[in-house]
């Protein structure tokens, strides 16, 4: 789960990292008065959606008057921002934050990741920070530091001086620089996080270390133990589908192909839509009933398909143990005769009860069409589409 920056921000202030003063709006006349509040200019205005990119996109402004901002809000508000993270389609700029603007000396970019292969959690720091960190990444890695943590044993005095030095952080700077990277790691353990992250964290002219920017995403997994923080969830920022998915307990991802692909088993998911690329053809989404699913859940990831206009025909590939195939079949008949199938529908089973679930398939009078394995499958739907 994902959250705005303002919101982020708000966390950050309770782990005393330092960020700008500045408030959230949602009004031209509530820009107005916050530029008012903060009573000195410059003063920063920026778009709140759930993508980065946004200084490039023309998220970002600065403003010198209030008849700037006043202008500002004007051209932001419910503006659609493209950034190379929204897709063509953009996002609606439904709120801004408006921030004193700063004397920036230097920029840099720190964040906290979960490491998979290291089974680690690594803290990534770069004197390379602003907005251009993704090309520093690709093109100079070398410039990027990162200093890995057992999750066991903690982070320690070593690992923030391995931070600091690396980074070349002058002495006195040190210590209160230490204290933000050890806040950050504590933010990322506590509330469940799969990713924390400044870009940038500035030094001020002033000599003060201060998060410009803050991200912070979470485990969908740990939510369950933090319901404050899913309380800042913002479902105008997401996808209807997979909002809508979410209320049945469905794990489905919203993708730019034409095929739509039901499977028990998220590893089987995986190989679906690789075998439905290689046979031509792009998955319109990654959904996963799970292993016991019953016929309801899987009627409603039929109709979240069904309602996705880019989908121009559906794979349902199951391997029955835990969700038999008879009781697939049951749920595609249901949905199928309550929806409407507007679209061809492939259908591969294998497992417990498979040759009664292909029986009430061939016997629900719906034009459903059957695969004796995935290969033949994914063949088949890419000829439909």
């Amino acid at each position: 789960m994902k959250i705005h920056e303002y919101q982020a921000k708000e966390i950050f202030k309770k782990y005393s990292i330092p960020v700008p003063k500045g408030k959230v709006a949602f009004t031209k006349q509530e820009v107005i008065d916050a530029a008012k509040e903060l009573g000195a200019f410059p003063v920063v205005i920026k778009a709140q959606v759930h993508a980065g990119g946004r200084g490039k996109a023309g998220g970002v402004k600065l403003a010198n008057s209030l008849d700037e901002v006043s202008q500002l809000a004007d051209s932001m508000l419910n503006m659609v921002l493209v950034t190379h993270q929204t897709g063509p389609q953009g996002k609606v700029v439904r709120k801004v934050l408006v921030e004193e603007g700063l004397n920036i000396e230097k920029e840099y970019y720190m964040a906290v990741v979960m490491d998979r292969s290291s089974e680690k959690i690594v803290i990534m720091a770069s004197e390379a920070g602003g907005m251009d960190i993704e090309e520093v990444a690709e093109k100079s890695p070398e410039k990027i530091i990162k200093v890995f943590i057992d999750p066991l044993i903690g982070i320690s005095g070593h690992n923030l001086r391995n931070i600091a030095f690396g980074l070349n952080i002058e002495k006195e700077l040190q210590k209160p620089l230490m204290a933000i990277v050890k806040s950050l790691y504590s933010i990322f353990v506590d509330l469940d996080c799969s990713l924390v992250e400044i870009n940038p964290l500035i030094l001020t002219k002033e000599g003060k270390w201060i998060a410009l920017d803050a991200k912070i995403n979470f485990d969908d997994n740990g939510l369950f133990r933090h319901k404050e923080i899913m309380e800042l969830r913002d479902i105008q920022e997401e996808d209807p589908l997979e909002v809508e998915a979410s209320k049945y307990g469905l794990n489905y991802i919203k993708l730019d192909g034409n095929v739509g692909n039901i499977v028990n088993g998220a590893g089987l998911a995986m190989a679906t839509m690789d075998l439905i690329k290689r046979a031509g053809a792009e998955p319109a989404n990654f959904l996963d009933v799970g292993g016991g699913a019953s016929a309801e859940m899987v009627e409603n990831g039929f109709k979240i398909l069904l309602s996705d206009k880019n989908v121009k025909a559906i794979l349902i590939n199951i391997f029955g143990g835990i969700l038999r195939c008879d009781v697939l079949a049951e749920g595609v008949v249901a949905a199928a005769k309550k929806v409407g199938v507007h679209v061809p529908v492939v259908v591969r089973m294998e497992g417990t009860n498979a040759e009664k679930g292909r029986e009430i398939l061939l016997n629900s009078g719906l034009n459903l069409k059957t695969a004796k394995d995935l290969k033949e499958a994914a063949k088949m739907i890419a000829e439909l589409v």
